[in-house]
């Protein structure tokens, strides 16, 4: 046995023992005949670096694994990596563009290899980290969205769902980022609060047709003037009295001359400005649904920007020349469409100014009236987002939500905490189709191809999809569309108009040919990513480990990603494996900063978890993450409470090399030792206590009583108590109870603690194994519940005493006599084979029963007993009374100050929320210091 140095250096355990576990196999030891467990782990983005919330979600799932392992479980924790298509993509771009190159430089395929490299060189920073943290992940099989294996998965859902009707291409606006050039999904898209502007027009009627009140016109407000250019109608509230008669007539567009009508659309709010509003179907969500309802197809909508959202003509040509090309509003200092056309507008008359008073009393006009907008922004780009009529593929989520739904309703998918039953299902069925196509280069390329659709016998111009997973299968489908004689090439999206540079010269003059082009498009990163739970198990193929992992034991996941991915992995994992793919789904909240705050770059309260693992050790920030992490509560940051821990595991060392110092070593048996004496009996039971009630707090998923109970436990039963009253006392059976009960402490704290615990159980004996494989303590001991009434009644006596010679100043060398009143037989008893340890904890110099002598005493109460301790002498009782009715003044008068603040109803409503915690924390602050300090002169009589 190794003598245990004074300190330790966790930087040094960690990457030794890391490096050992991954190297032996030992997180995934083979275990056929055991039960499995299965967890899957969020594959973060391959660009990614650990952020606090991966500390937090990753320490919970380790914790989870490690316990699932030593309980003799085959734990899988599957682990891999996202492809991330719009991050990853815009990595490589950025840095293409620092060596004066474009993406557009390149071919496709150049261009993905340039990526795959990329991954090869960086791609693994954020695996590394993980390994930091202490993942004990089955690294021995990562996997990556964009594996061969995986995108065999990804290629047979999206041709599975197409033949099942369940995926579909359609024309549908979509939240269109400028800068990507690509669809993004509703989850991608950030709200922001922006100065802007609301503009009123005037609209011509047309025809001579005016309102009941003579006007020839009607007035339109919009914050975004641009889209004018492509207005298609103007909606008014069916039962507004103001414009019933003028409903199906038309209006003309003073800028585009464009005539359209006036249409009825309960959109339209009567009490919200003129109460008619413009329509422009193809740039607007809300404007979508009523160009629908008046009955444009999707097709018959008008665009008027291209993918850079700049104005492109729309298809009836009335845009004027001077505005094409124009940015949708001002950029890098050019005005854009916006302002252009709004100038045009006030140059013909028709703007309406919004007229306001100054301090004089005088009317100051503008152009618009000062608002703030809610706007929509790409959570990457930082780019406006613009709603933009496009062809794209969807999954009908409608229907694919309907077994999850059912299955959380069965019980057979329990979420955790239950509150988030509510929020999942308000997303579940409300759900709208998912668009899951992105104008990208890098990702999982869409399995469809476009040829010219046959009609009477001939091409036409309309397309025809052939939706397959590879090229042959697509060209056998193409065969059996076309006919035997017709000649299937397959060209590059860019050649789709050049089938000259790709067919031959015979096929060519006889024109017998069919020209195939691929989409371009790949998929949302969200719907491979939907796969993880089976695709990472070797489906579509029947593998051993798909039938004997899944459905998982346990997702856990942070809430923020519920409808990303958790949902949509129900969705899918119900659909192709006809089993939910997780019985249990645990959502946490997340990491914020010390006062609450949402933690962001640009407030500059951003924590690095790899700072804190340098300084305090991954060990105790795991520990803080498991103690902090309440269910339905977020995680606030406290740096001195993860170096609280680190001082927690410097505790636990100081008591390995006690016990060493005094010949405890490595128990031998699994079992609890026989033990005759009550400490020894004592600590047994606790030891049992804690085991039961780790096993209750995991079973409930409730980290947080999980690992205060061993905290406690170690730091206050173990450490502060069981090392107290043995000393002096080590003979063999301690030595034996002291080994057994420190080994069933290294392996309870392993799951939190995965390092220095197996440093220690190394350090302190002879193993047959690593403790990470290590056995779960039992909690079938006998529990001698009289051993443990008389130390806890031991205890409390000491507390008790080591309290009121605190309060009451008695010098800390001061041996004072006891004399004991009223003591049952029973405490007599405990007094006569507890008295040594009372008199060494407690300072006791000697022990009486009946009446104290006369003169001021302490008197303490425990159960039946008084216990009392003289004074006279010792302290001047006077001045003791004298200071502590001060100081309990001083404090009673806080707490009834803090007191009233809070039944302020004004206050508690009114003032900030962390100023309202901090006076109910002060108040109970001061309350407790005043019951104690009234407690301590009670003592004194």
């Amino acid at each position: 046995m190794t003598e245990l140095p004074k300190t330790f250096d966790p930087a040094d355990i960690e990457s030794r023992w890391y490096a050992h576990w991954e190297e032996k196999g030992l997180f995934r030891p083979e275990r056929p005949d055991a039960t499995p467990f299965t967890i899957v782990n969020p594959p973060p983005n391959v660009t990614g670096s650990l952020h606090i919330g991966h500390a937090l979600d990753n320490s919970l799932q380790d914790i989870v694994v490690r316990y699932e392992r030593l309980r003799g479980k085959d734990a899988l924790w599957v682990v891999g990596t996202d492809h991330a298509g719009i991050a990853t993509q815009m990595v490589v771009e950025r840095q293409l563009n620092a060596q004066q190159q474009k993406r557009t430089d390149f071919t496709r395929e150049q261009f993905v290899d340039k990526v795959w490299e990329w991954k090869a060189e960086s791609g693994g920073a954020i695996t590394r980290q993980l390994r930091r943290l202490g993942c004990s992940m089955d690294w021995a099989n990562e996997r990556f969205t964009m594996d061969e294996g995986f995108s065999k998965a990804v290629i047979k859902t999206f041709v599975e769902l197409h033949k099942r009707g369940l995926l579909y291409r359609d024309k549908r606006l979509v939240n269109w980022d400028p800068h990507f050039r690509s669809a993004i999904s509703d989850l991608e898209v950030e709200t922001v609060e922006t100065k802007g502007g609301f503009w009123r027009f005037r609209y011509p009627l047309a025809d001579g047709v005016t309102l009941a009140d003579g006007s020839d016109h009607i007035v339109v407000a919009t914050t975004r003037p641009e889209t004018m250019l492509a207005d298609m109608a103007v909606a008014v509230h069916p039962e507004d009295p103001r414009y019933k008669d003028v409903i199906g007539k038309d209006i003309l567009q003073p800028i585009t001359g464009r005539r359209f009508k006036v249409v009825a659309d309960e959109h339209a709010d009567p009490e919200l400005g003129s109460g008619a509003v413009k329509i422009t179907p193809g740039h607007d969500f809300n404007d979508f649904d009523v160009g629908k309802r008046a009955g444009f197809k999707a097709g018959e909508m008008l665009n008027m920007l291209d993918a850079d959202a700049n104005v492109v003509q729309t298809a009836d040509g009335l845009i004027p020349d001077r505005f094409l090309g124009l940015h949708r509003f001002r950029k890098d200092g050019v005005d854009g469409a916006r302002e252009a056309v709004v100038a045009e507008m006030k140059a013909l008359g028709f703007l309406v100014p919004h007229v306001t008073k100054n301090k004089e009393g005088e009317e100051v006009s503008a152009d618009f009236e000062p608002r703030i907008i809610q706007t929509p922004f790409g959570d990457r780009s930082n780019v406006v987002i613009e709603p933009w009529l496009t062809d794209q593929w969807y999954v009908d989520a409608e229907k694919l939500a309907v077994a999850p739904m059912q299955a959380v309703r069965d019980g057979a998918i329990e979420i955790v905490p239950k509150t988030w039953e509510k929020t999942f299902f308000n997303w579940m069925e409300n759900i709208q189709p998912w668009c899951v196509s992105r104008q990208l280069w890098w990702g999982h390329q869409i399995p469809a191809w476009f040829g010219p659709k046959m009609e009477n016998g001939r091409t036409t111009t309309e397309t025809e999809i052939f939706v397959a997973v590879d090229e042959d299968a697509a060209k056998a489908a193409a065969q059996a569309y076309y006919g035997p004689n017709a000649s299937i090439y397959f060209a590059d999206f860019e050649l789709r108009n050049s089938p000259q540079k790709v067919v031959s010269d015979a096929d060519w003059q006889s024109g017998n040919f069919v020209l195939l082009t691929r989409d371009p498009d790949v998929l949302d990163t969200w719907f491979s990513s939907a796969l993880w739970p089976f695709g990472t198990l070797g489906w579509p193929e029947p593998t051993d480990k798909l039938s004997r992992h899944y459905p998982g034991d346990l997702l856990i996941s942070g809430f923020d990603i519920l409808f990303f991915w958790d949902a949509r992995m129900a969705m899918q994992g119900m659909e192709f494996m006809g089993d939910v793919p997780w019985r249990k789904l645990y959502l946490h909240g997340l990491v914020r900063a010390a006062d609450g705050q949402k933690m962001s770059k640009s407030k500059g309260n951003v924590v690095d978890p790899l700072g804190l693992i340098d300084k305090f050790g991954a060990d105790a920030l795991r520990f803080f993450m498991a103690a902090m992490e309440s269910q339905g509560r977020d995680v606030k940051m406290d740096e001195k409470r993860v170096e609280g821990y680190r001082n927690f595991a410097t505790k636990l060392w100081n008591a390995a090399r006690f016990l060493q110092s005094n010949g405890v070593t490595a128990s031998t048996s699994h079992e609890a030792p026989a033990a005759a004496l009550p400490v020894n009996r004592w600590i047994i039971a606790e030891t049992v206590a804690t085991v039961q009630a780790i096993d209750t707090a995991m079973t409930e998923l409730r980290f947080d009583a999980a690992a205060n109970a061993i905290y406690h436990f170690v730091w206050d039963q173990f450490c502060d108590w069981y090392i107290e009253l043995t000393k002096g006392a080590m003979d063999d059976e301690t030595r034996a109870v002291a080994g057994w009960a420190f080994d069933q402490i290294l392996v309870m704290l392993h799951p939190f603690m995965p390092f220095i615990t197996e440093e220690l159980w190394h350090l302190t004996g002879e193993r047959a194994n690593e403790l990470i494989v290590a056995r779960w303590p039992q909690a079938l001991a006998a529990v001698d519940t009289d051993a443990q009434a008389e130390i806890d009644w031991l205890i409390r006596l000491v507390s008790a005493i080591r309290t009121a010679r605190t309060e009451l100043n008695v010098p800390p060398g001061a041996k004072l006599p006891m004399v004991v009143r009223d003591a049952a037989e029973a405490t007599q008893r405990r007094l006569d084979r507890q008295g040594v340890a009372l008199a060494r904890l407690g300072r006791v110099e000697s022990l009486t029963f009946g009446e104290p002598p006369a003169g001021g005493a302490a008197q303490i109460v425990v159960d039946e007993a008084t216990f009392i301790l003289p004074l006279e002498g010792v302290i001047d009782i006077d001045a003791e009374k004298t200071r502590l009715a001060k100081a309990l003044a001083a404090a009673e008068k806080e707490r009834d100050s803090l007191g009233g603040r809070l039944s302020n109803p004004s206050f508690v409503e009114k003032a900030k929320p962390e100023a309202v915690a901090k006076a109910r924390e002060d108040h109970a602050e001061k309350t407790a210091e005043a019951d104690r300090l009234k407690a301590a002169l009670d003592r004194l009589g």
